[in-house]
């Protein structure tokens, strides 16, 4: 479902879901299921947050994501902070609105790459402070025998994600192709249960000598 001030849509939303429907702000009618997608086009007229809470009124448990007319970090972390799970261009492709969809869909969240880098960097320095037992279980969880199931180039791939790269970056520090670091990438987050990036980023950093 998408949702926009105009109730229109743009041709690339009906292209990556062609049985998706569209609504305008206010006009959602009957709530939807928990199952559903909320896609949230923002008006750039009106406070992020305000659209966001308004949506979540009609919405209830459904999960939002936010497609945003000119993406800025801060405001994604408010909104994320506000309980979306995804925040990404409203222009963007078809391809890109279907993996945004199955992150999500998987339980994951949709970070854009700048905000991921700093996240990730946040992540790293608070984690370095915390003791090893201290940590969280899905943070702990990724113990040397969970990363020892992985093969050697599963783990640089891993590794090179809780550093912050791009899977272009990655084949290219590895001289391998995008195509084969995105079945690395499928098969850590099997190996690892990882829901996304954040998440696996999170498990590889936390393993540190006690």
């Amino acid at each position: 479902m998408f949702v926009s001030s105009s109730g229109a849509a743009l041709p690339r939303w009906l292209e990556a879901f062609p049985l998706a429907t569209v609504s305008p702000a206010g006009g959602i009618g009957k709530k939807p299921s928990v199952r559903t997608l909320v896609w949230l086009r923002l008006d750039d007229a009106t406070s992020a947050l305000d659209q966001l809470t308004a949506l979540q009124k009609s919405v209830g448990a459904a999960a939002v994501i936010v497609l945003a007319n000119q993406p800025d970090n801060e405001q994604a972390l408010a909104l994320f902070s506000a309980g979306v799970r995804g925040y990404c261009n409203a222009h963007a492709t078809a391809a890109n609105l279907r993996q945004v969809a199955n992150v999500v869909q998987a339980g994951g969240l949709w970070i854009g790459e700048t905000l991921m880098h700093r996240l990730l960097a946040s992540s790293q320095a608070a984690l370095a402070r915390i003791p090893v037992a201290a940590l969280p279980s899905a943070v702990a969880g990724a113990s040397g025998d969970r990363l020892a199931a992985l093969t050697k180039r599963e783990q640089e791939v891993a590794r090179a994600i809780a550093n912050g790269f791009s899977n272009k970056e990655i084949a290219r520090q590895l001289d391998i192709t995008e195509r084969t670091v995105k079945a690395h990438v499928g098969a850590v987050f099997q190996k690892l249960k990882a829901r996304d990036r954040l998440h696996l980023a999170l498990m590889v950093n936390g393993q540190r000598p006690s």
